[in-house]
């Protein structure tokens, strides 16, 4: 069985703002391990992204803060480290492709330029030495032309090649847990399926794990070993893709399920959850989704549900349909 790489216990990430303050991310815990590419699967604002940028440590303070838990990378707390020994860590064992290359890359430094950086500052490299590891990155991640790549500007290329390069600079000092926030977001089809083939590559050459951030199940079938559902901050059901996909247990899951559009079959109109995402200031001490459950009883409106096995140990979930049903976690 493969080790555990990452491990998230209990971690607690929120905002002050002047109506309140946000639970983020709340008492959210689950485990990355070696060679695995783990799914974060929710809507907006359910803390998928926060829960990533707490790994990273680029939570901006104010008003962000990290107020609880702990995060494991390769049995070292991340969240008891100095910012110098982060650094040492961030891009280089632990590196991070972000939703918009656009705004991630800079406008006025050349594609060769930020290739480069974490070369020389991570892996010593001398300039020439860089550049020619720069360019064989270019050529893998599948840009033709690499030469000519490593001196043009974010502005000339595609939002496809783009992304590309920003996955070029993630992989280029051969992390072992690469971060992918939404990668395929605002690419055409046929874009968004060669970046999705290009990462099952990096992975089995280079046994590189992978937490892949998305809300598209589409997606979540294509590339998931394990699968993470949040919502409202909070974790509620983890399982293997395909037993997630055959047997989802929370009523979330299953609706996100029902409103995937199906290939081949005819309907008059998508299914979609009804209601909102709750306010993130006023939640209470219940289950968060129970204005949304066509299931909901008297104990979801007064209590949070724990978080339990079912069947297997590896297929949990947080739901009062359960209560009854395998090992409090």
């Amino acid at each position: 069985m493969a080790k555990d790489l990452v491990e998230f216990r209990n971690l607690e990430t929120h905002f002050k703002t002047t109506a309140g303050t946000v639970k983020a991310v709340d008492s959210v815990s689950f485990t990355i391990r070696e060679g695995e590419t783990l799914c974060v699967v929710g809507e907006s604002g359910c803390g998928k992204s926060v829960t990533a940028m707490s790994l990273m440590q680029l939570i901006e303070t104010p008003p962000g803060q990290i107020v609880g838990g702990e995060i494991f990378f390769e049995g070292k707390d991340l969240l008891k480290l100095s910012k110098r020994e982060m650094s040492r860590i961030r891009g280089n064992q632990i590196s991070m492709i972000f939703q918009e290359p656009m705004s991630s890359l800079n406008p006025v430094l050349s594609i060769g330029e930020q290739i480069t950086e974490p070369l020389i500052l991570h892996m010593l490299l001398d300039r020439k030495a860089a550049k020619k590891r720069a360019i064989e990155l270019i050529n893998l991640v599948g840009i033709p032309r690499a030469e000519k790549i490593f001196d043009s500007y974010p502005h000339e290329l595609s939002g496809g090649m783009r992304q590309r390069i920003m996955i070029a600079i993630a992989l280029s000092c051969d992390p072992k847990l690469l971060i992918a926030d939404e990668p395929t977001t605002a690419l055409d089809v046929t874009i968004q399926a060669q970046i999705l083939d290009l990462m099952r590559d990096i992975k089995q050459k280079l046994n590189t794990s992978i937490m892949l951030i998305t809300h598209d199940l589409g997606v979540v079938a294509e590339m998931a070993d394990y699968v993470v559902v949040m919502y409202a901050g909070k974790v509620i059901e983890e399982a293997p893709v395909l037993e997630l996909f055959q047997d989802p247990q929370h009523p979330y899951t299953k609706g996100l399920l029902k409103a995937k559009p199906v290939i081949n079959q005819k309907q008059e109109r998508l299914y979609s959850i009804p209601g909102q995402v709750p306010n993130p200031i006023d939640l209470g001490n219940n289950c968060h989704f129970h204005e949304r459950c066509e299931f909901c009883m008297d104990i979801c409106k007064e209590k949070q549900p724990p978080f339990r096995s079912h069947g297997k140990y590896t297929h949990k979930s947080a739901c009062w349909l359960y209560e009854k049903e395998g090992e409090v976690l």
